[in-house]
């Protein structure tokens, strides 16, 4: 396996071609704002329909991760993949963008399943291509540079949202411009990408830190997230048993712990991300300061990213994915906090803008080194089988997530949302810090410095 750390790229683009990945994060950023923006306003929806629209999305992205992995193993043409994808995007927002009633909201959610469904082609391809493209000394800045173009593409769409809603133009035809956006990494990738001599398979994937880092990445924000499955899971009786029998053998090791920490992390991301474009619209936020609450969020990510390699390296990663988990709940309990008095309008615009900022710059603390802890887990193990199970339970945590959100919608509040996603996070901790405790005493490392609460960091720098 390969170690490499660094998330910030020697120049801004590697290779002039990843531009392409511009227009199309900053159409897929716009869409997951407008998208329950469009249930909310246009089609006079509710959070419950908001939850409903999530869990068929996750439900085919799960499916649709399988799938396409499969197909990029058998037909290794990452270039016709990415056009498939962003030119069914495009074509998927022109539909659309013609919805404007609200017995529309059947045709609105198989719309939005499509968009699971083709989804994870883009994802698997673009990942092989830039591991197949790229010789191991240049990756680690390749990644940091593909990266670097999604947070700046979800930022521009962010911005175009803001500038067409400002303009007080309606929501629907927004639909246009990000369609305008996927066809324009249509036509950087046709004439930009070519495809590589030497194809690998997804299996490579668990080999290359910077790749699966990528792969596994999560965003804190309502982007889409995909399932990673090196091999098709087995769900005959053999595998049941395979499984079992892994279980028992890792029960004193620090894996089982990762995934359940994981887990935690990703039902509760989910079911506070499917609910809080819901809660600011029912504390009154326009539809464009909605926008602008997100574009905090990716606009952190942005100045914390290239420096979260390096923290890693520095603190420890079983340090940082500690304290950004920490923070992360606390940015929980103040949304939660803000719904026990009434606030003003201005007030829980401001307020808002801040705590979803704070959870971007966690959330890219979080993602980088969370994925150094998983791949350091797997080392010497059965990569490709553990990150299947780690995916599988990542899927099952998008679903609950929405389930339990539109279930609360129902029975619960939104208060009862956000304290439920910090109390879940806060269970996560010592899930961590545990690991980082069995990691050390299986390895013969002693732990350094303790973060806060008294969670051992244990060692995390990698090459």
């Amino acid at each position: 396996m390969e170690h490499f750390v660094s998330t910030r790229p020697n120049r801004l683009v590697s290779r002039p071609w990843l531009v392409a990945f511009v227009p199309i994060n900053a159409a897929t950023s716009g869409f997951g704002v407008a998208l329950p923006l469009l249930i909310l306003i246009t089609l006079h929806g509710a959070w419950t329909d908001v939850a409903l629209a999530a869990a068929l999305f996750n439900s085919a992205v799960i499916v649709a991760s399988m799938v396409w992995g499969w197909v990029a193993d058998h037909f290794p043409t990452r270039r016709r993949l990415l056009l498939l994808n962003y030119l069914g995007f495009g074509v998927i927002y022109l539909a659309l963008g013609g919805i404007h009633e609200h017995g529309q909201l059947p045709v609105l959610y198989a719309l939005y399943t499509a968009v699971g469904f083709l989804a994870p082609a883009g994802a698997s391809a673009s990942n092989l291509l830039i591991l197949e493209t790229f010789p191991a000394w240049e990756r680690p800045s390749a990644y940091a540079s593909f990266q670097l173009m999604s947070i700046v593409g979800g930022i521009a769409g962010l911005l175009a949202g803001v500038v067409w809603l400002d303009a007080h133009l309606a929501l629907p035809p927004f639909l246009y411009v990000i369609a305008a956006l996927s066809f324009a990494s249509v036509a950087a990738v046709w004439w930009g990408v070519q495809d590589s001599l030497h194809p690998k398979t997804t299996a490579h994937v668990a080999l290359h830190l910077d790749s699966l880092s990528s792969r596994v990445r999560h965003i804190a924000s309502w982007k889409m997230s995909f399932p990673f499955f090196p091999h098709r899971p087995d769900l005959s009786r053999q595998g049941w048993v395979r499984l079992r029998r892994w279980v028992r053998e890792e029960a004193h090791h620090e894996l089982p712990l990762i995934l359940a920490a994981s887990f935690l992390f990703n039902l509760t991301s989910n079911l506070f991300n499917i609910s809080y474009t819901p809660y600011l619209y029912a504390v009154g936020l326009s539809a464009a300061s909605i926008f602008v609450v997100n574009l905090a969020n990716n606009t952190a990510q942005a100045i914390v990213y290239p420096s979260s390699g390096a923290l890693t390296t520095s603190s420890g990663a079983d340090r940082l994915v500690h304290d950004s988990t920490y923070g992360r709940s606390l940015g929980y309990l103040a949304v939660a906090g803000f719904t026990l008095v009434p606030l003003s309008v201005v007030v829980s615009y401001v307020s808002n803008l801040v705590a979803f900022g704070v959870l971007g710059a966690a959330i890219a603390f979080y993602s980088t080194a969370s994925g150094i802890i998983l791949f350091r887990a797997l080392e010497g193990r059965d990569a490709g089988t553990l990150l299947g199970i780690n995916s599988a339970l990542g899927g099952i945590a998008a679903i609950a997530g929405a389930v339990l959100s539109g279930v609360l919608s129902v029975f619960g509040s939104f208060r009862l949302v956000f304290l439920i996603s910090a109390g879940g996070l806060l269970v996560s901790l010592p899930l961590w810090s545990a690991a980082a405790v069995v990691y050390a005493r299986h390895h013969a490392v002693p732990p350094v410095a303790a973060g806060p609460a008294g969670a051992p960091s244990g060692p995390a720098k990698m090459g």
